[in-house]
């Protein structure tokens, strides 16, 4: 035998004797109890045995989601304001009073809820619960720190404008959703309505979500010995609904943009990069088919061996990496493609991104690429709940996705079940023909590419990156800083 056989004996030896994936270990997520008290809080304890850390997050229902549109970022500058003092502490005094007791509280809003959380050691969780409390239900809002906040949202508006990552994401969502669609807005606010954020604006939206038949108090960790319905009952109990018309707001709207497919490239002279979305309005959470879903969408762009990276990571290289998949909220999130690309292989690099989205749904995928899919997603799911954070935050998505209590026990069967032809039937979901392309980069250069390999109608956005000294000076009017 020569020395290459040799060599290429053992090298067949060493792949032969490479460990191969076993079968997952059987695995459910932690049991969980509900109760409802008097007032209408639900509670939901979640024991963790041998997790002495625990953490508790209380989420009202209504988020930015059902904002009236000229009030956009308020339920945020809100959550920001919670830990800025309450009626009996002023906001060093409030740390300091969580400090003692080895807490960490935060707030926090989404599209869909208000929240506030804290983790503490089981041995002082009845007074940090307290604090809980006290940081939602009676927060003093002070008009200074309201100002301060306020003008931190619109100096980061300001900058938001010369980065690209940000810069892209706003556009993509002001292109492929209707203008009166809160998703079509940023979460925070924008330039139009932060100004007229005052704070009895903040303190009226706060008015109106305090109702706690529409709130969870969701705990985690070790609860032996701990009577969390009790010290509920002592912190949450006497909350009683506010006096309004018994809505959060507005209703919710995930209505397209009635213009359909659009290209907007919006110029960032001299970047040697351009950020491209590529996407349309996708799925809301609650769907029949989502484990398949789910499974076309790893296969797709959410794995580093999906389609997407492979062809334009691993076999063109134009970018360090690709992404792409649904953003799943209680209305239609987006569907969308993410990526940063050199500016001189934008063109193909969209064109190679819409043969791909067209590819998933003409053929079956092929037998390793499913089972490599399924296997991931089943792998890693329970290492998303190793923490009592983590497993109150997964209770707190069944909640605000209105979801059945066995939701997370049914996923990994779901997903291991999940088929061939059901990725086929899944794929109806992604629409190249309607998918809208955003790409902030430098028009001088792109444009021309873009027009010359027919993708449509270009509309080009010559936004400055830096903004004028006028700018300035009317955020520092409208913060009173002038």
């Amino acid at each position: 035998m020569t020395t290459t056989e040799r060599t290429e004996a053992a090298d067949l030896s060493v792949l032969a004797a490479r460990p191969r994936p076993g079968q997952p270990r059987d695995y459910h997520f932690p049991s969980f109890t509900r109760e409802r008290l008097p007032n209408g809080l639900t509670v939901v304890q979640a024991h963790l045995p041998g997790r002495p850390l625990l953490s508790a997050r209380l989420v009202i229902d209504g988020g930015a989601g059902t904002e009236p549109p000229e009030a956009t970022g308020v339920t945020t500058l809100a959550a920001r304001a919670l830990t800025e003092g309450t009626e009996r502490l002023t906001a060093i005094e409030f740390i300091e009073a969580s400090e003692r007791l080895g807490a960490d509280l935060h707030a926090d809003s989404g599209w869909e809820s208000l929240s506030g959380s804290v983790e503490v050691p089981r041995s002082r969780f009845g007074p940090a619960l307290g604090l809980l409390s006290e940081m939602l239900l009676q927060p003093s809002f002070p008009e200074t720190e309201i100002d301060r906040l306020r003008a931190e949202r619109l100096n980061d508006l300001l900058q938001a404008r010369a980065e690209p990552r940000r810069r892209v994401e706003r556009v993509f969502a002001e292109t492929i959703y209707s203008p009166e669609s809160s998703y079509s807005r940023p979460l925070a606010g924008t330039e139009e309505t932060v100004p007229g954020l005052a704070r009895d604006a903040v303190a009226e939206r706060h008015r109106r979500l305090l109702d706690p038949s529409r709130a969870t108090l969701v705990v985690a960790g070790d609860l032996a010995g701990v009577p969390i319905a009790d010290l509920a009952a002592e912190h949450f109990g006497d909350w009683s609904r506010s006096e309004h018309d018994g809505s959060p707001g507005n209703a919710l709207v995930d209505a397209a943009h009635p213009d359909g497919r659009r290209i907007v490239l919006v110029d960032r002279p001299g970047s040697p990069q351009s950020e491209i979305r590529i996407g349309h309005v996708g799925l809301p959470r609650r769907i029949p088919d989502f484990h398949a879903v789910t499974v076309l969408a790893a296969i797709l762009g959410g794995l580093f061996n999906s389609r997407l990276n492979r062809l334009l990571r691993e076999e063109r290289g134009y970018t360090y990496g690709i992404h792409g998949g649904f953003d799943f909220r209680r209305g239609a999130g987006p569907f969308a493609v993410r990526t940063a690309v050199q500016t001189e292989v934008t063109a193909p690099a969209i064109e190679d991104v819409l043969s791909e989205l067209r590819r998933i749904k003409e053929g079956p995928v092929e037998p390793q690429e499913l089972e490599d899919a399924r296997n991931y997603l089943v792998g890693v799911f329970p290492l998303r709940f190793e923490s009592p954070p983590q497993v109150v935050a997964a209770i707190v998505g069944l909640v605000l996705f209105r979801l059945p209590d066995d939701e997370l026990d049914r996923y990994r069967p779901s997903v291991a079940a999940v088929t061939a032809d059901g990725v086929m039937d899944a794929s109806r979901h992604i629409d190249p023909h309607r998918a809208s392309i955003v790409i902030v980069g430098d028009a001088d250069r792109v444009e021309p590419a873009l027009r010359a390999v027919g993708l449509g109608d270009v509309t080009v956005v010559r936004d400055p990156l830096t903004p004028a000294p006028q700018d300035v000076e009317d955020v520092e009017a409208a913060v009173g800083r002038s």
